[in-house]
């Protein structure tokens, strides 16, 4: 008697058990141990091929190196970075440099990423958010190492760090949101 299970991940997976494997011969066991290891290896190929599927990716970019380094050039990555988050189109925002500091071993350029939600009425949005990036290059590093990135939302202190955090478009809402309900709280 032929007995066929089927296993569904994202594929199907056929795995034939034959009558004689209800017995315990060491033949068997090999079988049974090749089969499993089979099964496992498919099932982890199919839950790491659904993940690189997921809606949720976090992405990244190709970060220039300390030799590339310019001012103006990791403006333009900080905006290219920007570009692969997800929000909805009526978001503008524009970076700039703010500040640059000459540490001993390295120099901090604080970049301002400032958000905001336009409208015709309103062509001055009432409120803003803003993202604070900081590259920081090593004077004692290779030209070809990667420069450092990271970035903070405006009044948080989690830092984060690009290809590591999934960006959420809420965290703009929040800062815009919480700004007027401070103003409010504070008597003048």
């Amino acid at each position: 008697m032929r007995k066929t299970k089927t296993v569904r991940f994202r594929e199907t997976i056929d795995v034939y058990i034959s009558p004689s494997s209800q017995m315990m011969d060491t033949e068997d066991d090999s079988n049974v141990t090749e089969l499993a290891l089979d099964l496992v290896k498919r099932a982890i190929s199919a839950a790491v091929k659904t993940v690189k599927e997921d809606k949720y990716t976090i992405k990244n970019i190709n970060w220039i190196t300390h030799g590339e380094f310019t001012a103006e050039r990791g403006r333009r990555q900080i905006e290219e970075f920007v570009l692969t988050w997800e929000y909805q189109d009526h978001w503008v925002h524009y970076t700039k440099l703010i500040e640059t500091k000459d540490m001993v071993h390295s120099f901090y350029y604080i970049y301002s990423v400032r958000w905001s939600i336009p409208t015709a009425n309103t062509p001055m949005a009432l409120g803003s958010a803003s993202v604070y990036f900081t590259i920081k290059v090593n004077k004692n590093k290779p030209p070809d190492a990667p420069i450092d990135v990271s970035y903070i939302f405006e009044g948080q202190s989690l830092v984060h760090r690009p290809g590591m955090t999934y960006f959420q478009e809420k965290w703009l809402w929040e800062l815009i949101e919480a700004k007027p309900i401070l103003m409010q709280s504070i008597p003048f």
